[in-house]
């Protein structure tokens, strides 16, 4: 049992560097990644080159106009999920309209595709300040950022009073004054968010998921999800698993 639980573990610690990669859908994994302000999975994505991606459309004969098409379609996705997950909308469209833009100075392919992951990193940047704007201390940004980072482990209030360096009543109270809710809740709902991402764009199970998180047992998190969501895991899944499509472009409003 002893092996097992250390076996586990290192299950888990496997998964945090890769979970969230090949069972996805790629193209819904990596527009949530931007959506989610991940700055390490958003580079990682953005690793490889945009002229060597697979399963890219001819949309011109022209290869320099061609990845310029790729390069605006797939700012325009960013966009919308980015409004999605609450960026203003005259942000994100101005953000669009200058990457676009710049685009479409490029001379040569290669110039495009070293745009790309600028781009993205922007976009996925402004996502992760959201969570912040209306915090004022830096203790209380950096217990967020840290907990954002770290969903796949048992993250308690004593580790964050200690990454800041102020007593666990004092952050309690600080984190509750400035974020509107406990620490303990915030872990939660971050935990929640991330499991209903799992749920809908993964092929993981609910109990897969809840070890994923760290969730004490599967019980406990259905317990947990039930009470953020109103239903089960297993039946959030049934409802949503791979279907919420992305649309299409002629329906993104201006």
């Amino acid at each position: 049992m002893k092996y097992q639980k250390e076996l586990v573990y290192r299950e888990f610690v496997r998964r945090e560097n890769n979970i969230f990669h090949a069972p996805y859908n790629p193209e819904l994994e990596f527009y949530s990644v931007i959506k989610s302000g991940d700055l390490k999975k958003t580079k990682e994505l953005c690793s490889e080159s945009l002229m060597e991606k697979k399963g890219l459309g001819n949309l011109s004969d022209n290869c320099l106009r061609n990845i310029i098409y790729h390069f605006a379609i797939t700012t325009a996705l960013v966009a919308r999920y980015c409004i999605e997950g609450g960026m203003e909308l005259a942000t994100a469209y101005s953000l669009s309209d200058f990457y676009i833009h710049k685009a479409d100075l490029c001379k040569i392919p290669e110039e495009v595709s070293n745009l790309h992951p600028i781009m993205c990193m922007d976009y996925a940047n402004r996502m992760r300040n959201l969570r912040k704007q209306k915090i004022c201390s830096k203790p209380v940004a950096i217990c967020i950022d840290y907990i954002c980072d770290n969903l796949h482990t048992r993250i308690t209030i004593k580790t964050l009073s200690e990454l800041v360096n102020l007593s666990t009543s004092y952050l309690s109270r600080l984190f509750k004054k400035e974020a509107g809710v406990t620490l303990s809740d915030y872990i939660q709902n971050k935990k929640i968010e991330t499991a209903q991402n799992m749920l809908i764009y993964s092929d993981f199970t609910p109990a897969q998921i809840a070890s994923v998180l760290a969730f004490p047992n599967q019980s406990y998190f259905t317990e947990i999800f039930r009470k953020k969501t109103g239903i089960t895991p297993k039946k959030y899944q049934t409802l949503y698993f791979r279907n919420i499509g992305i649309g299409h472009l002629d329906c993104f409003p201006r």
